[in-house]
């Protein structure tokens, strides 16, 4: 049975494309998806992409990796910086043996102070920032 690895994406991400291109890139979040998909099928994983706008429903999603004892590829979007909520439920990943990355497409230590903090970094397993669509690519080879 191949591995899953479930890869989240949070608030606006739908938007990447078109939303400040020169901060994201041009890819669209399905070049993401289909890039992260040909990428974990050469690893020897099944990517279960998703993207929501939702805060609770970001939260259910990792529940259900732990439920299904999957790892988890996470950009949080602007839940980085302020979501308690987000930061709890994947401290459940980590502290139940699965490892969390979190990805960010641009730096954001080099953006505005707001963005400086990660309310998630404390807990997941380790962060990939600043090299677009290459960082969930390069989470899933932190994950092998």
């Amino acid at each position: 049975m191949t591995p899953t690895v479930f890869v989240l994406s949070g608030p606006n991400l739908n938007r990447l494309g078109t939303r400040e291109p020169e901060i994201y890139g041009s890819d669209s979040l399905d070049d993401v998806h289909d890039a992260v998909r040909r990428e974990a099928e050469q690893l020897g994983l099944l990517a279960d992409c998703r993207q929501t706008n939702h805060e609770g429903v970001l939260v259910d999603w990792l529940h259900e990796a732990v439920d299904a004892g999957a790892d988890v590829v996470l950009n949080p979007g602007a839940f980085t910086h302020y979501s308690y909520a987000v930061r709890d439920a994947c401290a459940i990943v980590t502290t139940s043996g699965r490892s969390l990355v979190e990805v960010h497409l641009s730096n954001p230590a080099a953006r505005e102070g707001f963005r400086h903090v990660s309310v998630v970094a404390p807990v997941a397993t380790g962060t990939v920032a600043g090299f677009g669509l290459q960082s969930y690519l390069l989470a899933l080879h932190a994950l092998v």
